[in-house]
């Protein structure tokens, strides 16, 4: 069974930066993809973003390009979400995912595609 638990979420002022991590742990750990989502109070699990394990292709959400950047370090096997720039909107709890169990274009964008999820991460930015 594989194990996510992230880190790095907290309390920031707008324009200011965090970097979440996702530490995986398991027997023969070898996602496809991982990716972050996020989740506001009331609102769906939306998208943030997502990297390919082998190849380090990334995948964005319009609303969070050019400010968050994800990353990978396969020998950790620890994903990253370096946050900048950050906005009222972008507080939600974050979630890490791993392994699409169906490959097919736009499939890294739905939530219900992944098999492990980890517990989620706060993060507040006030204004």
């Amino acid at each position: 069974q594989v194990q996510l638990v992230e880190s790095g979420g907290g309390l920031v002022q707008v324009g200011g930066s965090l970097r979440l991590s996702c530490a995986a742990s398991g027997r023969a750990f070898n996602p496809n993809l991982m990716g972050w989502f996020r989740q506001a109070p009331g609102k769906e699990r939306e998208f943030v973003a997502a990297i390919n394990w082998s190849s380090g292709n990334t995948y964005y959400a319009d609303s969070v390009k050019g400010r968050f950047t994800i990353s990978r370090d396969n020998a950790k096997n620890t994903v990253y979400l370096q946050t900048n720039v950050l906005k009222p909107e972008d507080t939600a709890v974050y979630y890490c995912a791993a392994d699409l169990k169906t490959y097919y274009r736009g499939s890294y964008r739905q939530n219900y595609e992944y098999r492990y999820w980890g517990q989620g991460t706060q993060v507040t930015v006030s204004s």
